[in-house]
């Protein structure tokens, strides 16, 4: 296929070494190298061509090759495809097409054939040659590739009405498993940077402002500041020189959304990035993700490439005067540099710490110039308001909370993944219905939201709206959008024990309140899970946890009591059991859990001391077997080997 970037007829002046630069002002402004409309008309068939993907009779096999599908060979099954295709000759009439995540990577590799949109799971080599003849030649859908949901049992032929995906409204995911991120040609198609030519083309810098300001866009990074007003600081400061950044240091654990858009549509970060430039007045960039995130990083830079070479990025951009000039940063993956601060010191080369505000990063950030900081998901719905209109984005989400919000769902629940909502859609709603309810058929107990930072919302909190204001009334916030759906068998104590177990590894260690709280109610939280609590550690664990929350010098130690101080508001009853009876009501915590086998049911079949690590039981094939618990680990192996529920944990 013709690419945009190639000369668009005969008569260009450019040639394909030199390809042209100016395509998107032939669209938006009428054709530049002639004096008649050959060159636009030929444009916006390219852009036809590639958007429907159905000329010459052509089907689209779509393949994921997100880091999760990718893990699982998914570039294989492309190579696969290609020599099938080739094999009966049909080469020309499909073409195959390597995506972004989908969000459903626990299903993967994933693969949809269009235009039907037949969604096909857990695709292996040898299903290749099965899709093939069956449903590319004999127009069938292979039934035992497509999803089966796991409540009703039924199968899900297409994309759309999978029940994951149905009550989704993706609008940042809108592009991610649809096009292929390394071709700048295909975000073309689907209007892309068309906000960014509105913006430069027909809009002063405050009138950009002014248009973010009206869509009610809040910053996706977890504060929820309002974007317009953020920009509006930046744009205010007096500099001769400033910064814009997008922190893509996804630190949470269980949280992949920035990765999955970086990896799947990262021009639409790219674009959302050149918006706000424009509208605060800089002139250079950096995108600061983590090493672990190499695909997003390689993809991040063909994107960046591609923008460069069409006269997207750099000089003089559409002949406007406005330059931009955009770099990757790759960080070390330190927790802390999700804050704003500590992320412009590492860029800076400086150890990642956070520092004294004021002075705000929006009069003396990065370089001591006037720097704005987004992240990944508030960039990427940038374009979409400048493109579609503020009254359009407002048309969703709550009216504090506008837009949608892509949460990570993870845990025990039976559909796991990337989700995009509108905000005020209540937990219940994003838990059941796209989530799919508990695993297992257990009982839902609680849902951690916002990772570290955040809180856990119990059972009877679940009809709760998901937006900034609501959550943090509860004692949890949006955070970055991290959900895990906890069960009957977790233990809450366990679950303020893990959260902070991690903020305390990550804390920078510059603040006395951080470094130390932290440490001592780390502590605490121990010492209860073992069984050796006090009467007196509930008082001093809450308030340490307000000390530490009200005079830590930056976000990660104003957050990192919030699972402790949720779960004493929620699940005091838990931790009173292990102080008071030591005891762990959710069998959790080993060191309270004794373990012994019901003579009456065991079956003499000797299973359970086999598998023993320690050989602690004994017995034969006349006698009921019996734990020596002074010798038991409490591993809980025989427990998960009994066939004959002889084994009783208490």
């Amino acid at each position: 296929m013709k690419s945009l970037l190639d000369p668009c007829c005969e008569r260009c002046t450019h040639t394909a070494q030199t390809p042209c630069k100016d395509y998107v002002r032939c669209l938006t402004e009428g054709p530049i190298c002639h004096d008649d409309e050959q060159c636009k008309a030929e444009r916006q068939r390219l852009l036809a061509e590639i958007k429907t993907e159905k000329t010459s009779a052509k089907k689209a096999v779509l393949f994921c090759t997100g880091t999760g599908c990718a893990s699982s060979g998914a570039h294989s099954l492309i190579d696969l495809m290609e020599s099938e295709l080739k094999k009966h000759g049909l080469e020309n009439t499909f073409t195959t097409r390597p995506t972004g995540c989908h969000g459903f990577c626990e299903q993967g590799p994933i693969v949809i054939v269009e235009p039907d949109q037949t969604f096909y799971t857990h695709v292996t080599p040898e299903d290749i040659p099965e899709i093939v003849e069956k449903d590319l030649i004999q127009g069938e859908r292979v039934e035992r590739l497509l999803y089966v949901d796991p409540t009703s049992g039924e199968h899900a032929t297409t994309y759309n009405n999978t029940p994951f995906y149905a009550k989704q409204n993706r609008i940042i995911l809108h592009n991610c498993g649809h096009i292929n991120p390394e071709r700048i040609e295909e975000y073309f198609a689907q209007d892309g940077y068309k906000g960014f030519a509105r913006a430069i083309q027909e809009m002063q810098p405050l009138e950009v402002i002014e248009e973010v300001k009206k869509s009610g866009l809040r910053g996706r990074g977890g504060a929820g500041f309002p974007t317009g007003l953020k920009w509006s600081f930046a744009q205010q400061a007096e500099g001769d020189k400033k910064y814009v950044i997008c922190n893509a240091d996804e630190g949470d654990p269980g949280a992949f959304m920035d990765r999955s858009v970086l990896e799947g549509d990262p021009h639409s970060v790219i674009e959302g990035m050149l918006i706000g430039a424009y509208a605060i007045g800089a002139d250079e960039g950096y995108i600061y993700c983590r090493a672990e995130y190499p695909l997003a990083i390689k993809r991040l830079e063909i994107a960046i490439k591609q923008a460069q070479e069409v006269g997207l990025l750099g000089e003089n951009i559409l002949n406007s005067g406005f330059s931009f000039n955009l770099h990757v940063k790759a960080g070390a993956g330190a927790f802390v540099c999700g804050e704003e601060t500590a992320l412009m010191a590492s860029i800076e080369g400086n150890r990642g710490m956070p520092k004294v505000r004021p002075p705000f990063p929006a009069q003396k950030g990065l370089w001591a110039k006037p720097t704005n900081n987004n992240n990944v998901e508030t960039w990427s719905n940038v374009p979409h308001i400048l493109r579609h209109g503020a009254d359009w984005y407002a048309q969703y989400g709550t009216e504090k909370s506008k837009g949608t919000k892509i949460f990570a769902l993870t845990g025990k629940l039976n559909n796991t993944g990337l989700v995009e909502v509108p905000m005020g859609m209540s937990l219940r709603e994003i838990i059941f219905d796209i989530g799919g309810g508990v695993q297992n058929g257990k009982k839902f107990k609680a849902v951690q939201i916002g990772g570290p930072s955040g809180g856990c919302i119990p059972e009877e909190m679940l009809d709760l709206p998901v937006d900034f204001d609501t959550l943090v009334q509860a004692g949890a916030m949006v955070g970055s959008g991290g959900l895990v759906i906890m069960d009957e068998d977790t233990c809450m104590v366990d679950v303020a024990r893990f959260f902070l177990n991690f903020t305390q590894k990550e804390s920078c260690g510059k603040c006395t309140p951080c470094r130390e709280g932290t440490k001592r109610m780390l502590e605490i939280l121990t010492r209860i899970t073992k069984g050796e609590g006090k009467e007196e550690d509930l008082v001093t664990l809450e308030n340490l946890a307000h000390v530490v929350k009200n005079t830590s010098l930056c976000g990660l130690g104003q957050t990192a009591p919030n699972p402790v101080l949720a779960t004493l508001k929620y699940f005091r009853h838990e931790y009173e059991a292990h102080i008071y009876d030591k005891q762990c009501p959710a069998h959790a915590c080993s060191a309270l859990l004794s373990y012994s086998i019901d003579a009456d049911k065991c079956k003499k079949c000797g299973l359970c001391a086999r598998n023993c690590p320690v050989s602690c039981i004994s017995g034969d094939k006349n006698t009921p077997y019996q734990i020596n618990t002074e010798a038991c680990i409490k591993c809980g192996t025989c427990l998960d080997k009994c066939k004959f529920g002889a084994v009783v944990r208490a």
